[in-house]
């Protein structure tokens, strides 16, 4: 028996999520799938981060253990032409048994992109959220100020979770002001916010309701102070809306 780790980006649009799902089309799915037709054994693929519906992927890390005689490189090489284009493995390497992708992170970062403007290019539709009030970026910049450190996100965390300890060391958060966005070699002119966070985990719908509460700031709806009351509540009713799947992005795992 050897294990495999696998890097792993991934467009989401077409995905109910990274976790496999009955009657539902997933990202885990169909790597478990490819895994299995290659291993010619039902084999688990184990993923790092459970991504939400629609949410995309720079790094995604899994692992699958088979009894299989092949080298990484074959393996690289058998899944890629095997799965769809909006899925791509990027590395393979070998792993101890023991290593779990979930389990033995160290750090995970997100970006979310925001298009602050009344349209947007078409080429960015599917990885950028659209918001067309004007924001004020310094204010959501004092706001996030609050976010650093170790708290319980609980006011954050996703209905429905079955996460018990919601305490989340944030260890940075980013928040930039662009004017292009390069795409196949033509920049895109207009006026994005890029949002980075790295922690040492993240809750359900944690990036995306910090950054609808973002949102709710830069609109003059709440003071940038306010993020410190809400987070104290610890009561998911005072923040933001969850901000659309469309602009996250799991950036990078530490191990």
């Amino acid at each position: 028996m050897k294990k495999f780790r696998l890097l792993i980006e991934y467009d989401g649009s077409s995905y109910h999520g990274w976790q496999v799902q009955k009657d539902a089309l997933t990202v885990q799915g169909i790597l478990e799938d490819r895994v299995q037709r290659l291993t010619k054994a039902s084999t688990r693929v184990l993923g790092a981060s459970r991504t939400d519906a629609g949410v995309h992927a720079f790094g995604q890390v899994a692992c699958f253990a088979a009894e299989i005689r092949h080298d990484t490189q074959v393996i690289h090489r058998a899944l890629n032409a095997t799965l769809p284009s909006d899925i791509r493995v990027l590395h393979v390497s070998d792993a101890d048994m023991s290593f779990n992708p979930r389990n033995d992170a160290g750090k995970k970062s997100y970006l979310y992109f925001i298009a602050n403007e009344k349209k947007s290019s078409v080429f960015l539709q599917k990885y950028t959220t659209l918001v067309r009030q004007p924001l004020d970026i310094q204010s959501i910049m004092q706001s996030s100020q609050f976010l650093l450190g170790e708290h319980d996100f609980a006011s954050f965390m996703g209905t429905g979770s079955g996460i018990k300890d919601s305490v989340r060391t944030v260890y940075a958060l980013t928040i930039e002001q662009l004017d292009q966005i390069e795409f196949m070699s033509v920049s895109l002119r207009g006026n994005f916010i890029r949002i980075r966070m790295e922690a040492n985990g993240f809750l359900r719908h944690m990036v995306r309701n910090i950054v609808g509460t973002f949102i709710r700031v830069g609109r003059g709806m709440m003071p940038p102070e306010m993020m410190k009351d809400i987070l104290e509540a610890k009561d998911r009713n005072l923040a933001g809306e969850t901000a659309p799947p469309n602009g996250l992005f799991l950036e990078r795992i530490v191990y």
